[in-house]
């Protein structure tokens, strides 16, 4: 599943959780691995902008916009493959990240797709 620009949030972000369980909900159906990829590359001028922001100290704030702006992105496009199996809930939600190479990173968002029902 590829999609670009990602999609808005297609689940309710108080439905998706790094815990095991949504309290006061029961699971009542378990959809399976969901996940959302985004493979980002950082452009010359941020990186002479940060190199510049290095030599000040303290927050490096190209590179800080950059690493949200793809975590929403991988989160945003996690919660619309959700969606798309039928799930109200993402559980055992979870960041990763991986350098493919010098500059070119990868951010995955990825958890537990269910059916979740009041209790």
């Amino acid at each position: 599943m590829s999609t670009y620009p990602p999609p808005a949030n297609s689940i309710n972000p108080a439905f998706v959780t790094s815990a095991l369980e949504l309290p006061g909900y029961n699971i009542v159906q378990n959809l399976g691995i969901v996940r959302g990829i985004v493979v980002r590359s950082r452009n010359i001028v941020a990186t002479i902008g940060a190199g510049l922001q290095t030599i000040v100290g303290g927050d490096i704030t190209l590179f800080t916009e950059l690493c949200e702006k793809t975590r929403q992105d991988s989160y945003a496009m996690m919660t619309l493959h959700a969606a798309q199996l039928g799930a109200n809930a993402v559980i055992a939600f979870r960041y990763d990240a991986n350098e493919l190479m010098n500059g070119v990173t990868e951010v995955l968002a990825y958890g537990t797709a269910v059916v979740v029902e009041k209790q």
